[in-house]
């Protein structure tokens, strides 16, 4: 299982009337989006277009921080949509990917640590498509685990 982004882009922050570095937090959030698809076995299960990755990103690195992780499961609750848009659940079988948009989409179970790895990338990833649009990634916290 892994996250894949692409065609990062700054839906509404010229409407706004701000330039990157000026903005709030939650405009970064909600307005640097990118196409997200989660791939298993080589092949696309789910993908959204203009997805808040930096909301995700965000979210993710403060469950992966929190005492929560890697007991309790996780779900985004985002600015902009209901929540459960991500939900990640944990189960005898391993930690799972899924959506409430798609009730009937889960992702195979992966091991913790699998699953830890693959949102360190997606955060490496969500870094680097937001700073090459000239914006600095700090605003989005280092994903790392508690061990």
């Amino acid at each position: 299982m892994r996250f894949v982004c692409r065609n990062f882009g700054l839906s509404d922050l010229q409407r706004h009337g701000l330039a990157p570095h000026e903005a709030p937090l939650a405009v970064l959030l909600l307005d640097i989006e990118a196409e997200l698809s989660i791939w298993e076995e080589g092949r696309v299960v789910w993908s959204e277009e203009a997805f808040p990755v930096a909301e995700l990103a965000y979210h993710l690195a403060l469950w992966l921080l929190s005492p929560a992780a890697g007991q309790e499961g996780f779900e985004l609750d985002s600015m902009q949509a209901d929540a459960g848009l991500i939900r990640i659940v944990g189960s005898d079988e391993g930690w799972r990917i899924g959506s409430t948009y798609a009730p009937d989409f889960w992702t195979s179970p992966v091991a913790w640590d699998v699953l830890v790895a693959e949102i360190k990338q997606f955060d490496r990833s969500v870094r680097e498509g937001v700073a090459a649009m000239g914006v600095e990634p700090s605003f989005i916290p280092e994903a790392e685990d508690r061990d």
